[in-house]
């Protein structure tokens, strides 16, 4: 069981909740990047790689036996805030194609770098599994 959390006099976000309140089993998904399966990256565009890391998400969650409506946060660390916001709408589509319109509590953090050289994007999240 999941609850979405809303101060009552807050204004609506676009995009993630506030808060999330959730029973079930826990999954913690390790940071994911913008590579394939064979951990090799196939294009430097951030939108394709934020596409690609989702879709490895996605992989991971249902390994675990979840899916993208059981995630209660994710955590997103881009190397570059300033294409972030000028790609949000073309993030926003392949967000939607892979997640659909789940929308967990969500953080987005610009770093200096990630650990793999050419990966543009890293997410992290956390499911909860209704029992």
């Amino acid at each position: 069981m999941m609850t979405r959390i809303q101060p009552p006099d807050w204004a609506e976000p676009k995009g993630y909740a506030n808060g999330m309140l959730a029973r079930g089993a826990m999954l913690f998904v390790g940071g994911q990047i913008g590579w394939n399966a064979s951990q090799q990256f196939e294009t430097d565009d951030f939108v394709a790689q934020t596409r690609q890391t989702l879709l490895n998400v996605a992989a991971v969650l249902k390994a675990g036996g979840a899916a993208p409506e059981h995630m209660v946060r994710m955590t997103w660390y881009i190397v570059d805030r300033v294409e972030y916001n000028a790609r949000l709408k073309e993030i926003g589509v392949v967000y939607r194609e892979v997640m659909g319109r789940n929308f967990p509590a969500m953080t987005c953090v610009q770093v200096a770098a990630l650990v793999e050289d050419r990966a543009r994007i890293e997410i992290e999240v956390t499911a909860v599994v209704p029992d």
